[in-house]
């Protein structure tokens, strides 16, 4: 469970990214953060792997308050997130398998278990044949695949996707949020969307997190972009 209590983030300029947030997100949810450019969706995101801290509250993650976590002690929290980035942050001198297998090298895994790891990954993605392309190679909707791969790959419970659509035409992004929904379905992984794609958040049905001005204007639990 990820929990936001009285959450404050205001930069050193004196503007206010998020105002007294107060938000709870059950174990295997599917949430869509929705909102303007600037109302505080990425900066929510932030909050949650400690990239950003808080300028006030409490921000728990399984009963465990994150900002007493030592430095040292960051990576560790941050294996149990997986996060996917609008701009990809592929590697582009390695191939797609490469890029997959990183989280794992990262984590001093054998050998033989990223090469089943990676592939059974690829497969659930649809891009096992494709393990060998480099990302010039690919379309935008099969970078976008591989880099939810390489975000799932070490098997997080929370999987953080910041405008993960933004730049693929309406089908591609169609069937990303489908890999996503199938993804929190099968592996019952946490996953939380910030997304201004209207169309997206109104076809899914999922909960709905409007933010306005930093603040949360709505919560329904399956509501569409303007959570009527």
């Amino acid at each position: 469970m990820i929990q936001f209590e009285s959450v404050t983030k205001k930069y050193p300029n004196g503007q206010i990214a998020l105002e007294d947030i107060n938000l709870k997100i059950e174990d295997g949810e599917f949430v869509f953060v929705v909102g303007a450019s600037g109302a505080g969706k990425s900066t929510l995101l932030k909050l949650i792997t400690r990239e950003a801290r808080p300028t006030q509250g409490k921000i728990l993650i399984d009963d465990q308050d994150i900002l007493r976590i030592p430095e040292s002690k960051i990576p560790v929290l941050r294996r149990r997130i997986g996060t996917i980035f609008q701009d990809f942050k592929l590697l582009l001198n390695r191939t797609v398998f490469e890029n997959v297998a990183v989280p794992l090298e990262v984590l001093s895994q054998k050998d033989s278990h990223i090469e089943k790891e990676v592939s059974a990954v690829l497969e659930k993605v649809g891009l096992l044949e494709k393990a060998n392309s480099f990302p010039v190679q690919l379309s935008g909707g099969e970078i976008q695949r591989t880099a939810i791969a390489r975000a799932i790959v070490a098997k997080p419970v929370v999987l953080l996707a910041d405008e993960p659509t933004g730049d693929l035409d309406p089908k591609t992004a169609r069937e990303v949020v489908e890999l996503l929904e199938k993804i929190n379905k099968e592996d019952k992984t946490t996953v939380l969307m910030a997304t201004h794609n209207e169309s997206i958040v109104n076809h899914f049905k999922k909960r709905v997190v409007l933010l306005k001005k930093g603040k949360i204007e709505k919560d329904v639990k399956e509501g569409n972009y303007d959570a009527d």
